[in-house]
């Protein structure tokens, strides 16, 4: 009972965090603040079901590397967007789904947050299923996770890096990125996000702790997102209307989300 308590107050808590999304989103027409709260409050919410105790015992090596992990990822990612948000950028995401939307766009809004807070939770109970894994300490998938991790957020930091780079250069505008990981995926950023949730299940998953499994619902969860919802779907949608026949041709030769070598015919 106290589990299930613990994590019906974790839930209540991300629902009220993207509600205050939600507001701060209408109140400055700019919706960067939406994925800036959702990336921290889901890491507060992971650093405290990583720590959640399950008895007298005290916390536990695991708990504290799976603790550090989601922090990190929750302060790389959420201040990244910050930082967009603050320099006024709002997400094309959202000002399409609004123009979709029309005269009810604000309570549809509010209630698709509400669905991202769900699915906070959900990637909340595969941290939970990882910094839990009973077994001792530091074993191979320990390691591998780590990997995975860190690998992800190198990978993420250097594809922003290179978008970053192409955007100030003037003579890009109106073009599209392809340079370095751009080259070999259109969504580099979308794919070593995926890549890093990756760990949880590497972390948490063994015959002998079963609870694990519930890990593999993060990087299950984060594809279908990201790949056939939130994340590509509109985020090219956008492209094609402001670039025309440049992504078009951008997408015939890089692949949508794995990586794979430009020129061959692009998969998912």
């Amino acid at each position: 009972m106290m589990l299930l308590a613990s994590f019906a107050a974790l839930a209540l808590g991300l629902c009220l965090a993207m509600a205050g999304a939600w507001w701060a989103a209408e109140r400055s027409g700019n919706h960067g603040w939406v994925d800036t709260v959702w990336s921290y409050s889901t890491g507060v919410a992971g650093v405290a079901a990583a720590l959640l105790p399950l008895g007298d015992e005290p916390w536990a090596p695991r708990q504290w590397l799976v603790t550090a992990l989601v922090a990190l990822w929750s302060a790389r990612l959420g201040t990244h967007i910050l930082q967009r948000t603050l320099q006024g950028h709002d997400d094309p995401r959202y000002a399409d789904l609004r123009r979709q939307w029309g005269a009810s766009a604000s309570q549809r809004l509010f209630l698709f947050l509400q669905v991202q807070a769900l699915a906070g939770l959900v990637l909340v109970v595969a941290v939970a299923a990882a910094a839990h894994n009973p077994l001792p300490f530091w074993r191979a998938g320990d390691g591998l996770g780590v990997a995975l991790f860190l690998g992800a957020v190198a990978g993420a930091a250097i594809a922003d890096r290179q978008l970053a780079r192409f955007r100030a250069d003037p003579e890009n505008r109106g073009r599209v990125c392809d340079a370095g990981l751009w080259g070999l995926t259109r969504h580099p950023n979308y794919f070593f996000e995926w890549l890093g949730w990756t760990a949880y299940p590497a972390i948490a998953l063994s015959l002998a702790y079963l609870p694990g499994l519930a890990a593999l619902l993060a990087p299950a969860l984060m594809y279908l997102l990201l790949v056939h919802a939130s994340g590509i779907p509109p985020t090219e949608a956008h492209m094609l209307r402001s670039r025309g026949e440049a992504y078009r041709a951008y997408q015939r030769r890089v692949n949508a989300f794995w990586p794979g070598w430009p020129g061959r015919s692009p998969t998912r």
